[in-house]
């Protein structure tokens, strides 16, 4: 995959990103060498190798899965300073 610069620079604008030249085409050549080696990695043969969900085979220890807490919602929203049906009020924050 080929990246330009006017490439870079939509991104930017797209997200409200101001870039200098300098910095457009230092990120131009990082990404490229990016994109690069993300083909030399789709160029390998991969055929008939089993996925992997980590590179040794472990298995994780897991506990039962137990309650080991009591419920304290009625304690925890006794000192909360509004509730309503369960749910804790807030100020309203974005308009």
């Amino acid at each position: 995959m080929t990246i330009s610069l006017s490439d870079i620079k939509r991104v930017a604008k797209l997200a409200r990103i101001e870039i200098s030249e300098t910095d457009a085409q230092q990120n131009l050549s990082r990404l490229s060498g990016i994109f690069g080696l993300i083909e030399q990695m789709q160029a390998v043969n991969t055929h008939g190798i089993k996925p992997m969900s980590h590179s040794q085979d472990m298995v994780q220890r897991l506990r039962e899965d137990v309650v080991t807490e009591t419920d304290q919602h009625a304690l925890f929203q006794s000192i909360a300073p509004q509730v309503e049906d369960g749910y804790y009020l807030v100020p309203k924050v974005i308009e």
